[in-house]
């Protein structure tokens, strides 16, 4: 174990930028099957320490719960440790393939439900080689992409039982949504293949309505923009079960000073779920929505409750969308339906709720607009693009020629 900290100090003087890139390629690949290596001593290890309850030595019950405790490790890793240990001494052919450096950690999680205690009492009953198992999904591992070696487990868990009840997926489903202290969320969770199916068809559908000349964003941007398109496409349609006796909708509670002060006001507006956002994003979100004037007493508590009124009324945006026909925004192709009324002077600023301050503009351009990028309708009728920079956002034929 000394010999293996003294390497990986020397690793460390190492000056990469001195490499060529077929040199750190190479450094890449030998540090992975490393890695591996030692994955798998790191497995054997945990193994033998579960066998014997290593852990009471520590006053701990399992092999897990010292992992998360004494190595921090997170629940899934620690899980996933222990599970390979196990998983290894029922298919040697797989932990000599791991030692060597030549399989990874993740793919013998894919391998570990093959002997699980129920699958191998069916190999037993069915009179499976489990040596035959052992090779060939070793040699896939080996030599196969991580997605093959899945399909192969896949195709002989199924073949074990494959007169079993079709599992309900429900059951596999689960979402959680963490909130944090700024309001925003982080989410993980499961689906099942045709669960996970119908929200990729979705999402994918638009992912690629939503791209656009000089789109930069990356994929996992791409993917969560279109899952709160997915949601402002859903709200708008009116057809989701009422929430509290409304329709489901995002509502702000702002004070009408924040609200008509230019300035950002960072803390001003509070969400129907507890969010905590600016003034200048509650402007945003109101110029295509409902104000509701509600006067409130010395106390907290309400005197007086308006009618709410539409900011851009139904007609305006009617004109609105005949008219741009989509989202504004240069090289963007975004639909009507997609699209908020955007006032071009912030009606905050005294600018008028009619159709020649209006244009339409995706969630995603709608956001960038309050962010330096500016549209502007020229008196022929077209709209033109300009970056916080100055200058122009072009596409078609003339700007590629001129390019």
């Amino acid at each position: 174990m000394g010999e293996l900290s003294s390497g990986l100090d020397a690793l460390v003087t190492d000056d990469l930028h001195a490499l060529g890139d077929g040199e750190l390629l190479e450094r890449t690949a030998e540090l992975v099957r490393l890695r591996n290596r030692i994955d798998a001593e790191l497995a054997r290890t945990v193994r033998a320490a579960d066998t014997r309850q290593s852990c009471e030595h520590d006053g701990l019950k399992t092999m897990p719960s010292w992992l998360r405790g004494h190595a921090h490790l997170s629940p899934a890793e620690a899980g996933r440790v222990v599970r390979a240990g196990r998983a290894i001494e029922h298919l040697p052919a797989l932990a000599a393939a791991f030692a060597a450096g030549a399989v990874t950690a993740d793919q013998v999680a894919v391998v570990a439900p093959v002997v699980t205690p129920e699958n191998l009492e069916r190999a037993a009953g069915q009179q499976v080689e489990l040596a035959e198992v052992d090779a060939a999904l070793t040699t896939v591992a080996a030599t196969q992409l991580y997605r093959t070696l899945g399909q192969a487990v896949h195709h002989y868990l199924a073949g074990l039982d494959p007169d079993g009840p079709e599992p309900d997926p429900t059951e596999g489903r689960r979402l959680t949504i963490a909130k944090h202290a700024d309001g925003s969320i982080s989410f993980r969770g499961d689906l099942d293949a045709v669960g996970g199916e119908k929200l990729q068809a979705a999402l994918e559908s638009l992912v690629q309505a939503g791209r656009c000349a000089g789109d930069e964003r990356t994929r996992s941007q791409q993917q969560g923009d279109a899952l709160v398109q997915l949601g402002d496409l859903a709200l708008a349609a009116g057809t989701l079960p009422i929430l509290r006796g409304h329709k489901p909708q995002v509502i702000v509670t702002i004070g009408i000073e924040d609200l008509a002060d230019p300035n950002v006001g960072s803390g001003a507006g509070e969400m129907g779920f507890g969010a905590v956002i600016s003034a200048a994003r509650a402007r945003w979100l109101a110029s295509d929505g409902q104000v509701t004037r509600i006067v409130m007493g010395p106390e907290g508590m309400p005197l007086d409750h308006g009618r709410s009124m539409r900011l851009f009324p139904p007609h305006v945006r009617r004109a609105a969308e005949v008219r741009d026909g989509g989202c504004v925004f240069t090289g963007c192709g975004a639909p009507t339906w997609w699209c908020d009324v955007h006032h071009l002077l912030e009606w905050a600023l005294g600018g008028e709720t009619d159709l020649d301050n209006a244009a339409l503009l995706c969630e995603r351009h709608h956001t960038k607009v309050h962010h330096g990028f500016r549209v502007e309708r020229q008196p022929d009728g077209r709209w033109r693009t300009w970056r916080p920079d100055g200058t122009e956002i072009r596409s078609g034929p003339e700007h590629l020629a001129a390019a």
